[in-house]
């Protein structure tokens, strides 16, 4: 065919070429058409049998939730239905108890009602005897009365009062045998209890004083410590509130305060700066803020043994810190930790010997004095401020009333109480525990009572409890009462502008009127 189109005319062999390109692609295209709608009628069909069958398999799965639903929805229902009748039956049991309950109820009111009428009968018999009784009685009396000359209310009198005269002279003398025996009995069970607290507790007696004296390798240092134009120790006074005293006392340095808490923080400073060498303004600060941290968790870890080894359970954490800064407090140069543990131990050896609590004892001794350790140190006795922290830590009644009466500054309400401040004086009275020398003390007792004998109508004073109560005693026609009252505000005040003394010191006026007469 080709050799014939080649044979044809040239626009005759291009056109048959067009035609049979044309025909060609036609064709082709008819094909792919066919071919196409073919494929898609097969995906249409497969699409539609492929959704018949997830459309079955949906209903299956709904028919499968109506189904489960169902059963839980009647698992529901029964179960209502089984409580409602457990209901029912409680209900039920309920009404015949009540029943049950009436009947009784009912029963025993007319057992009541029979025994009630019975009651009656038998009281109307017992009015008539009594009746015949008081008739026969009144006979008897009228014979005796016939009989003796007296009436009966007289007699009566007569008997009383001689059976009153002979009561009293036999509970009189058997009153003052029981009194003599039972002084002489507690006189000396005291004695012994005493005498036996004493010697089961030995104490360590230490005198602190108001400066401390930190030892150095070499005088060298002294001058580091004091620093350029002495900042360094500004500085370090300025952080501790201590004062230091740099002198010609060779290798030692003198810190001076009144604050023992203020003074260890200053020695340990002071001894870190030495080791460490490093001594300037800002490493003071630093040193002193951490030494300042390390005293206080000391004071905590102080408190916490003490009560530990005491036995003593249950301290509020603020009462701990209070124990533990005890360490660093003194009462006339007798180390206040050391002084309240003595008298924990006597006041629970002394309780126990007298049949009461020794816990408790031992609690209300060991908190006794830390009215004596405050921050802020109001202006109150320390026995009281130490009563009302204890009542503020919720200590128990019988304690803080221990606490407030150890000095007679409140009435006393327990037992727990005297044996306290019995203890308290036990450990202050020791030979050594306490620095105040006994010149000093007399002086000042004897300056205590001439200065209240200078005022008119004073007859006598004394000096009591360690000068801490001062009698006074003034004549009856001289002072009255609202005198007296005047008259001890007075030696109140011209004691406070005019001695020093330690707490506080309580005046007692005592104005009486004796009539004396002597049987001759």
């Amino acid at each position: 065919m080709i050799q014939l189109i080649t044979t044809l005319p040239g626009w005759l062999a291009i056109t048959l070429t067009a035609s049979a390109l044309v025909a060609g692609f036609g064709l082709s295209y008819l094909v792919w058409v066919t071919a196409l709608r073919n494929k898609s009628r097969k995906i249409v069909s497969e699409a539609e049998t492929e959704a018949e069958v997830i459309k079955k398999e949906k209903i299956l799965q709904a028919k499968e939730r109506f189904l489960q639903l169902k059963s839980e929805h009647e698992i529901v229902i029964n179960e209502k239905n089984s409580r409602i009748a457990q209901a029912e039956n409680r209900i039920k049991q309920k009404e015949l108890t009540l029943s049950q309950k009436i009947e009784e109820t009912q029963r025993k009111r007319n057992e009541t009602d029979a025994i009630r009428e019975n009651l009656n009968a038998q009281l109307e018999i017992i009015e008539k005897k009594n009746e015949e009784l008081a008739r026969f009685h009144r006979q008897q009396v009228e014979q005796l009365e016939s009989i003796s000359g007296l009436s009966a209310e007289e007699a009566k009198n007569l008997l009383i009062e001689s059976l009153k005269d002979e009561a009293k002279t036999g509970a009189m003398s058997y009153i003052n045998e029981i009194l003599d025996e039972a002084k002489m009995t507690a006189n000396k069970e005291a004695k012994r209890i005493v005498i036996q607290t004493i010697q089961r507790v030995a104490a360590e007696n230490a005198i602190e004083n108001a400066v401390t004296v930190f030892h150095i390798d070499s005088d060298e240092m002294k001058g580091r410590i004091i620093g350029r134009e002495g900042r360094n120790i500004r500085a370090l006074e300025a952080a501790t509130g201590v004062e230091i005293i740099v002198d010609d006392t060779p290798e030692a340095i003198v810190l001076s305060a009144f604050d023992p808490v203020r003074r260890e923080i200053a020695r340990l400073a002071l001894h870190q700066l030495v080791t460490d060498g490093r001594i300037h303004p800002a490493r003071i600060e630093e040193i002193v803020e951490k030494t300042k941290k390390q005293v206080e968790d000391e004071i905590l870890e102080v408190g916490k043994r003490t009560a530990i080894d005491l036995g003593v359970h249950g301290l509020h954490p603020e009462l701990i810190r209070l124990v533990g800064k005890m360490k660093y407090r003194s009462s006339y140069g007798q180390n206040l930790l050391m002084h309240s543990r003595e008298v924990a131990n006597l006041a629970s050896i002394m309780a126990a010997e007298l049949g009461l609590n020794p816990k408790l004892a031992k609690r209300a001794g060991l908190l006794h004095d830390i009215g004596k350790v405050p921050d802020d140190e109001p202006e109150l006795p320390h026995a009281i401020l130490g009563m009302k922290m204890a009542e503020k830590y919720k200590e128990k009644p019988e304690i803080c009333n221990a606490i407030g009466a150890h000095h007679d500054e409140t009435e006393m309400t327990t037992l727990i109480a005297p044996i306290v401040q019995v203890c308290d004086a036990i450990s202050g009275a020791r030979p050594g525990a306490r620095r105040e020398v006994v010149e000093s003390y007399i002086k000042r007792l004897k300056e205590l009572e001439s200065l209240a004998l200078q005022y008119p109508g004073v007859i006598k004073t004394y000096a009591i409890q360690a000068g801490r109560e001062l009698r006074v005693i003034v004549g009856a026609e001289k002072v009255s009462d609202k005198d007296a009252e005047g008259l001890s505000l007075d030696i109140a005040k011209k004691i406070q502008n005019e001695m020093t003394y330690p707490g506080q010191i309580k005046i007692t006026v005592i104005r009486e009127t004796r009539a004396v007469n002597y049987a001759k």
